[in-house]
């Protein structure tokens, strides 16, 4: 047997047993996300490199390295050139490096912008970005008379019982909208929007008005107003959201809420390059 021959068979072993359940999967499994960022480094410094340069920086089979692009190619992280078979980074690692981008610029944009609307209301601002199905908070600030309001900075929100989340969720794509609306929506208190046909109203309202608004969906005693922000192409990338006490945003204080939250939308939009 050669010694090529040896090293197939002792891989393919080794990559049964790593399989198998137990301790050695786990360990497998946090191996093989470590190689394949190690892939990604690879192609990062060299360009391009073919599955034999691959296999030897990674010290692996190359039925290994042949394996590990296979996943990264069918998640669009690489990309293969067929007329010299050498793999370079895809268009899915400018996805991620975009969507990173977008959090970091918002939140350094976006200090100044919560904190004189959070300053000139008194309230909790919040900016808020769509995570798969969930509004997540990546930023807040504090007004005089929230002094005791909770800490909502990286929460995980549902869309449909939230004033950002109805927000971003009017504004994605269908496909995800109507997935959400097509899954049973989870009653957090008696003022819970949790039919589809009343959410889509909903939703079209805030498209048509500019701004959405919670009282006591979320959480009995709390209400929120939010407005969407855009990038540069137009497309809704955040919400800017104003939250407190129903005795204090009641709805002779909503009107005047709303119309400071969509200029403070505006602005943060303006500061991401919407409207150049």
């Amino acid at each position: 047997m050669t010694r090529t021959q040896k090293q197939s068979d002792r891989g393919a072993e080794n990559e049964a047993n790593q399989e198998r359940p137990g301790g050695r999967g786990a360990a497998s499994a946090v191996q093989s996300v470590d190689r394949a960022v190690s892939v990604l480094e690879i192609l990062a410094r060299h360009g391009e490199a073919g599955v034999t340069e691959i296999a030897e920086e990674l010290d692996v089979h190359k039925s290994t390295a042949f394996r590990l692009l296979g996943v990264l190619e069918n998640r669009g992280l690489v990309a293969q050139a067929k007329d010299r078979g050498k793999y370079y980074l895809g268009a899915g690692v400018l996805r991620l490096a975009g969507a990173a981008a977008v959090r970091l610029d918002i939140s350094q944009e976006g200090v100044p912008v919560c904190r004189e609307l959070a300053d000139e209301l008194g309230e909790t601002v919040n900016i808020a970005v769509l995570d798969d199905d969930a509004a997540v908070n990546i930023m807040q600030a504090r007004g005089t008379a929230s002094v005791t309001a909770q800490n909502w900075l990286g929460r995980r929100t549902p869309l449909h019982a939230t004033s950002s989340g109805k927000v971003l969720l009017a504004h994605t794509t269908p496909t995800l909208r109507e997935g959400l609306l097509a899954r049973p929506l989870p009653r957090f208190t008696e003022r819970t929007i949790t039919g589809a046909s009343m959410l889509r109203g909903e939703l079209e309202a805030v498209v048509q008005e500019g701004y959405g608004i919670t009282v006591e969906e979320l959480e009995l005693g709390l209400t929120a107003v939010a407005a969407p922000v855009r990038s540069h192409d137009c497309k809704v990338i955040a919400a800017i959201s104003v939250s407190g006490p129903v005795y204090r945003l009641n709805s002779d204080r909503l009107p005047e809420l709303a119309k400071r939250t969509v200029a403070a939308g505006a602005e943060l939009s303006r500061r991401m390059g919407y409207g150049f």
